[in-house]
């Protein structure tokens, strides 16, 4: 199939597309015109990287663990498909323990205007309007 029938079938921009292919993710053969031509398995291939780039994989480390799709038998690869996830497992540790801190520093800007503000509004003593 062409670029075009494999977007529509995806719902993945052809952009996108070339974009997975020039990263390595997909593969596609020419035409004499230079069109690419899509196997079907391409299809189920765009489905399994959109759900790891929603899962938050960078296209690089998509790469990485492509290959144990691939070739599910090579003990080699599923080593580095292993050690590639659980680099990306501490990357994820690391960015939630500094949204937490991110959190925390918030809260604490919160509890603060919380208590100007109520300060704030004790303040005010209505104004007497002149006859």
């Amino acid at each position: 199939m062409r670029i075009g029938e494999l977007s529509k079938r995806t719902g993945v921009s052809p952009r996108s597309l070339r974009y997975y292919e020039d990263q390595g993710l997909l593969t596609s053969s020419r035409s004499d015109a230079g069109q690419r031509h899509y196997s079907d398995a391409a299809v189920q291939r765009v489905s399994l990287i959109r759900q790891l780039l929603e899962a938050g994989l960078s296209s690089r480390v998509i790469a990485t663990v492509l290959p144990c799709v691939d070739d599910p038998g090579d003990l080699d690869v599923a080593e580095e498909t292993f050690r590639a996830m659980m680099r990306e497992r501490d990357r994820i540790d690391a960015e939630i323990a500094h949204l937490i801190e991110t959190r925390d520093a918030l809260d604490v800007l919160v509890r603060a205007n919380s208590r100007h503000r109520a300060e704030l509004s004790t303040a005010r003593e209505p104004v007497a309007q002149e006859v």
